[in-house]
């Protein structure tokens, strides 16, 4: 499987948020729609079934890309910790 680049995952990754959080003060069907399409992106950039899998696989690639830079710069690189952030849990039918 082919890795997306890092600058195509925080993309996806940040449509996909803003997307969340217009989605749940309006539902919109366009906004639906927009939302369902970059889910179906980001699993099917990360090889996943479900949009909390590929969360998950986002945020590996994302944290193997900066091991790498930081490994070949030498330079440690400052991450950003946020508390209290969540990954949406499977919905069970």
């Amino acid at each position: 499987m082919l890795t997306p680049s890092p600058d195509a995952m925080r993309t996806l990754l940040a449509r996909y948020n803003d997307l969340q959080l217009r989605h749940s003060q309006d539902s919109d069907y366009e906004l639906q729609r927009s939302l369902e399409d970059v889910t179906y992106t980001l699993c099917v950039s990360t090889g996943t079934r479900t949009v909390h899998d590929a969360l998950l696989a986002a945020d590996m690639i994302l944290r193997q890309a900066a091991a790498e830079e930081e490994a070949a710069s030498g330079i440690p690189i400052r991450r950003m910790q946020i508390t209290g952030a969540s990954v949406p849990k499977p919905r069970t039918a």
